[in-house]
């Protein structure tokens, strides 16, 4: 645990307490949601938000690909000298991409309710008003990690969560809460904590935002080269956890989705916890390989998953002993009838944090079209198993075939790393030496 330990001191153990922090606050507003509709609406109603928040899941990870994740390395790195700069012109081109989407849902969504009505629920209206608004906070979250300013985003989502809470009851108590106030209520809560941090929002303080981009011949280029691998894996994630909700839609009911997402709830927090580490372990990961290549970064790694490990286990643990409990008070009985199910989907951070440990790693090593070959294998995965097994078990079948998903992505991104390390202390031969580890 030693090469743990180095990389941990007070000042860093502070931005993992904010990090958590804001990962809880804008997590929970959504969480919040999903309990408030599952108590309150029919279990169709609840499904139909559910099918509507997955495609935003969709949209977040093309919204990812498209801006954040180069945006996040380039800002970060080669562009940290001129970053207010830099900050506006892609604080910009999210705000085009944001209002594009939203213009463009909204009139698909008016297209299925006059020509196919039962395509177009409410919940799915709500998400297309509100995407741009959320795809744009997490851009301004992404910014405040990247000014090394944790505290700032816990905050930022404080304020969210907080109105959120507050629009939330409101709605509940005046029996107005649907799929579609519940998206609006959650874009409103954003909005107005982005009035709170108006003065803290990207760009603020630079000029010549545009001139950031006449100045860097080939920028788009550069950015899209980087971006490509992780666009396409965002293409395939779909069918990866998220699949299963479609699946279920198609083969079983729109209300067996909301019994699945009601489950799934219960086992969001330890995902959202490792989410949060991940935004402070991966730079940690990066500086090692960059520095001292695999034997800088392997011991790092192997320190935290062991520790993902053992935290996954103990949750799962505890969930199959008072996990039907959990489900009986969170929903007041509503779920009883899919409680005994949890225990057995409580394993599946276990498997999948594995895998995302393993993530974590290859992206350090810059081997993001690794990450694409897991996620197709898991996608293939879902339809090869998964669809045998929901079709013959049902419900039940979904949490078989999602921990299945899981374990072709973790067994996947596994043997990449073993390859990626076999081939970098390969022995040449003829020669006695390691070969020099650039992989």
């Amino acid at each position: 645990m030693r090469e743990w330990r180095e990389g941990v001191s007070w000042p860093r153990a502070r931005q993992i307490g904010y990090s958590l922090a804001d990962q809880g606050f804008s997590v929970g507003g959504m969480f919040l949601v999903n309990i408030a509709l599952a108590r309150g609406q029919s279990k169709e109603e609840y499904g139909a938000f559910v099918l509507a928040y997955s495609a935003f899941t969709f949209l977040a990870g093309l919204h990812n690909a498209a801006i954040l994740e180069a945006y996040t390395i380039h800002g970060s790195g080669r562009y940290r000298e001129t970053f207010p700069a830099y900050a506006r012109l892609l604080w910009r081109s999210n705000w085009v991409l944001g209002l594009g989407a939203t213009a463009a849902l909204v009139v698909l969504w008016c297209v299925l309710s006059w020509r196919m009505p039962q395509l177009a629920p409410r919940a799915a209206l709500g998400m297309a008003v509100g995407c741009g608004v959320m795809l744009s906070a997490a851009f301004v979250r992404r910014t405040f990690y990247m000014r090394r300013r944790a505290d700032l985003a816990a905050k930022f989502s404080l304020a969210f969560f907080g109105a959120c809470a507050i629009l939330i009851f409101s709605a509940v108590r005046m029996q107005a809460l649907n799929g579609l106030t519940a998206f609006l209520a959650v874009a409103l809560a954003w909005i107005f904590a982005g009035l709170v941090f108006a003065r803290e929002l990207p760009g603020r303080g630079a000029s010549g935002g545009e001139r950031f981009g006449e100045g860097v011949a080939g920028y788009w280029a550069e950015h899209w080269s980087y971006s490509r691998w992780v666009f396409v894996t965002a293409l395939v994630f779909l069918f990866t956890t998220q699949g299963y909700y479609w699946l279920a839609a198609g083969w079983l009911s729109v209300k067996d989705v909301g019994e699945l997402r009601a489950m799934y709830n219960l086992v969001t927090p330890v995902d959202q916890f490792f989410v949060a580490m991940s935004l402070l372990v991966l730079p940690l990961l990066s500086s090692r390989f960059a520095a001292q290549r695999l034997s800088g970064l392997l011991p790092m790694w192997k320190s935290y998953a062991l520790g993902s490990f053992a935290l996954t286990v103990a949750f799962t643990a505890v969930m199959n002993v008072c996990g039907k409990r959990a489900m009986h008070v969170v929903y007041a009985g509503k779920f009883d009838e899919v409680a005994p199910l949890v225990g057995t989907l409580a394993f599946l951070p276990v498997v999948m944090g594995i895998g995302n440990s393993i993530n974590l790693a290859l992206k350090a090593m810059e081997k993001p079209q690794a990450v694409f070959y897991a996620y197709v294998a898991s996608g293939t995965a879902t339809f090869a198993m998964g669809l045998p097994l929901l079709l013959h078990f049902g419900l039940r079948g979904a949490v078989y075939g999602m921990l299945a998903s899981a374990g072709v992505y973790s067994a996947a991104q596994g043997a990449a790393l073993l390859w990626f390390q076999a081939r970098a202390y390969a022995l040449p031969l003829g020669q006695g030496a390691k070969r020099d580890p650039l992989l």
